[in-house]
């Protein structure tokens, strides 16, 4: 199977290593130049209101700046070299990805330009790696003039006494309304290096919720840094954090407009959770509960045998959260629980306790059992989102998914129960991926592949297996270009072997049909980040209600591709505190609790409770995405 077994590369993870991209022979990676002759903004004179909105904006981002020193979220970049097509222009030509926590009060220089602003180091170029320790804590050093500025417009110096402001028009953001002013830095102001584009300032406050350009500056001599569209979210009253951004690059030289590459990139965790040691011995009085601990049941030795690898499996999932790896439950792990239990129901299958099933945060395509708790990573929920009137053809490829996973919950496959002791887990979030290895064996993967075949077989969801015959034909056709995306981080890839990319769930490949690129009325695969989108700073995840947009030519497919940001802003609200219902008038059968089951007339002991409704009917199937 594949899986970073390799201690080096488990233990440093290259950011934006020097090379990553690397420039086409014969001529320089950047070829453009700024015209200082365009330094001037030749958009209107701005108003007394505009005015007043840029320097809020300028106050506003020393706020950003001051709370992101604060922070030390998750960092991910996804990167895809390009190269021609015939058929659909352009496909990816290779792959890098790269994840890790970042200390921001340690990136952030506030003396990058003291040195005469002489640089040259471009947004990938010449930065220091990115160190993604698996077992140490994992931090960005590198010269601002890399990473840092894709997230601040200038950290050292966004003010009018180094930028020009010209305004360009008024645009709704989604729910925001903003005010776009083209930004130039200011000839003689040691230009080289900053911000040259454009700025979108929410009218409210002032905030900063988009910006989009480059940091060539204006002198001739220093060659133009990549591209790259910038975008904030409103995680907190009047505090818009960076969430993702977007970067490409031409080829210059390409008669067809080819991209050199793509890559986007996004942060989340702003609020990671650390265990406190102290709350171990906090006593709680909880208001209303009644003790009923001598009503309780016994429990049997398989009662405490499940009971213990269920302490270890909810230990392992606490700190896969707490490490920001893992969503918070949201009501689409919800709707995805309600799948993998009807693929039980269908097949008749009864489990001790029901499934649950969460969303890993990051870009690779892999999916993992933990006990009963099954776990699918963000981008393998969004390739397989293929929208169709019915739903029919997302639903079958989340059935599939599922499946191979809950094969190995019913096979028994489990996690190691040295996990149900809490001194197992007190290592740093920055560790998790070494030491807590979560894949399975090959021989397990081989025989639960086996198993979902079969579970996929019951009346109710063979109509699906096509489908997710035909996701995995289009993923052997770029499997070899994208090797960082179908490699896993800590679970179970879709490939079985790199060399000839088959699959674990091989079989399901002939039942797709034939896998056409030029026939617009069949779509395998989407891009990534089709459906759903994160809360950067709750983690939990939210379903996408996207627009219908109907393919024109084969290139607009683009299965398993980056694609531009475009978020649908909105204004932070709190959330809803839940009602607290009145207190029940006192008649006398207050605190009363409910009986215990009656006694079994044979044996003398206590029945069993009534089983719980869901298990024995399918829930409704989700809806199909709007």
């Amino acid at each position: 199977m594949i899986f970073r077994n390799k201690t080096t590369a488990a233990l440093l993870l290259a950011f934006f290593a020097t090379g990553t991209l690397p420039a086409v022979a014969g001529a320089p990676i950047f070829s453009k130049k700024k015209d200082k002759n365009k330094d001037a903004i030749s958009s209107q004179k701005l108003s007394a209101n505009q005015n007043a909105l840029i320097d809020k904006a300028i106050l506003r981002e020393k706020d950003v700046i001051k709370a992101l020193k604060e922070r030390t979220p998750l960092v991910e970049t996804y990167i895809q070299n390009m190269k021609p097509d015939k058929t659909v222009i352009q496909v990816p030509e290779s792959d890098q990805h790269f994840l890790g926590r970042v200390d921001f009060d340690k990136v952030i220089d506030d003396d990058t330009y003291k040195s005469g602003g002489s640089q040259k180091k471009g947004v990938f170029k010449q930065s220091s790696s990115f160190l993604g320790g698996l077992s140490t804590v994992l931090r960005l050093n590198f010269h601002q003039a890399g990473f840092v500025q894709m997230i601040l417009v200038d950290s050292n110096g966004f003010d009018r006494q180094h930028y020009a402001f010209g305004f360009v028009r008024n645009e709704f953001l989604g729910g925001v309304p903003t005010s776009v002013f083209d930004v130039t830095p200011i000839s003689g102001k040691r230009s080289v290096g900053r911000f040259f584009g454009r700025i979108w300032v929410e009218r409210n406050d002032g905030n900063i919720v988009r910006f989009n350009g480059d940091f060539a500056g204006s002198e001739q001599t220093v060659t133009e840094y990549y591209h790259f569209d910038s975008w904030r979210t409103n995680v907190q009253p009047n505090l818009w954090l960076p969430t993702s951004f977007y970067v490409e690059e031409s080829d210059s030289r390409s008669s067809t407009k080819t991209l050199k590459f793509k890559a986007i990139n996004h942060i989340w965790g702003y609020v990671l959770k650390v265990p406190n040691t102290e709350a171990e011995n906090t006593s709680l009085d909880v208001v209303g509960a009644t003790d009923v601990s001598n009503d309780a049941q016994d429990v049997s030795p398989l009662g405490a045998q499940r009971e213990w690898v269920k302490q270890a499996e909810d230990n392992v999932i606490e700190r896969l959260f707490q490490a920001g790896l893992l969503d918070a439950p949201s009501d689409f792990d919800k709707t995805l629980s309600d799948l993998a239990n009807n693929i039980l129901i269908y097949n008749g299958i009864q489990l001790s306790r029901p499934i649950r099933v969460r969303t890993l945060l990051t870009e690779p395509l892999e999916s993992l059992a933990i006990g009963n708790t099954i776990i699918l990573s963000k981008s393998l929920i969004d390739t397989t989102a293929i929208v169709t009137q019915d739903g029919a053809q997302q639903m079958g490829n989340l059935n599939a998914v599922l499946a191979f996973q809950l094969a190995h919950v019913i096979l028994g496959h489990r996690l190691d129960t040295k996990y149900a002791f809490s001194d197992s887990l007190l290592f740093p979030s920055t560790s998790v991926f070494k030491k807590i290895p979560m894949h399975h064996t090959d021989a397990d993967n081989e025989a639960a592949a086996k198993r979902a075949v079969e579970l996929l077989s019951a009346k109710e969801l063979a109509g699906g297996q096509p489908y997710f015959g035909l996701y995995l034909q289009q993923l052997q056709q770029r499997a070899k270009a994208l090797h960082s995306l179908t490699e896993p981080t800590i679970g179970d890839g879709l490939i079985k072997n790199d060399k000839d990319h088959t699959f674990w769930m091989q079989a399901m490949v002939a039942k797709g049909g034939k896998l056409d690129q030029a026939d617009l009325k069949q779509q395998a695969a989407v891009p990534l980040s089709s459906f759903l989108r994160y809360d950067p700073w709750t983690d939990q995840v939210i379903a996408l209600h996207s627009a219908f947009e109907p393919l024109l030519m084969p290139a607009d497919k683009m299965p398993f591709e980056v694609e531009p940001v475009y978020l649908k802003l909105s204004y932070y609200k709190a959330p809803v505190q839940p009602t607290i219902a009145p207190a029940p008038a006192t008649d006398g059968t207050a605190g009363a609790t409910a009986a215990p089951p009656p006694a079994d007339a044979t044996t003398g002991t206590a029945a069993p409770p009534a089983a719980d409704p869901v298990t024995n009917q399918p829930t409704a199937q989700p809806q199909p995405p709007q």
